[in-house]
């Protein structure tokens, strides 16, 4: 099961890279249905989608920090799976209190809330933090 953990967690991270530099780069443009940027709403959306989306790259680069580790650490996992699983409720309440959105974001809801509970699955938050040159600095210090 750790490598299975390992392979999906680098899938997750290559993922959600790919994603962010995609939205980073084309703005307002990677958005089905939203329009362009001509009115002061248009740049506020294109704003809004290129910041949130370098986050969303970082939260990638998270995801292959996680994989490079020895054990794959089972918190970190734990913790970027139950964000992905928290960005999925927020569409799913979207959803409740607007209507449906465009098709594409719909099958994105359900990878959100389908996929996080694999990782929880695959993973425990107890397991051990790696140590080493790669390792957060607390967890190399010693006892």
């Amino acid at each position: 099961m750790a490598r299975v953990l390992k392979r999906l967690a680098v899938a997750m991270g290559i993922a959600c890279v790919a994603i962010g530099i995609y939205h980073v780069v084309l703005g307002i443009g990677s958005v089905p249905g939203e329009g362009t940027a001509d009115t002061e709403a248009g740049i506020t959306v294109d704003s809004r989608e290129r910041f949130y989306n370098a986050i969303f790259f970082g939260y990638g680069v998270a995801w292959l920090w996680a994989a490079r580790q020895t054990p794959v650490p089972g918190s970190v996992v734990w913790w970027l799976a139950g964000f992905m699983f928290l960005g999925g409720i927020g569409r799913v309440l979207s959803m409740v209190v607007y209507g449906a959105p465009h098709w594409f974001q719909v099958p994105l809801t359900v990878i959100e809330l389908v996929v996080p509970p694999v990782f929880f699955w695959l993973s425990r938050p107890g397991d051990a933090m790696p140590s080493g040159p790669a390792a957060p600095a607390a967890a190399r210090r010693a006892p």
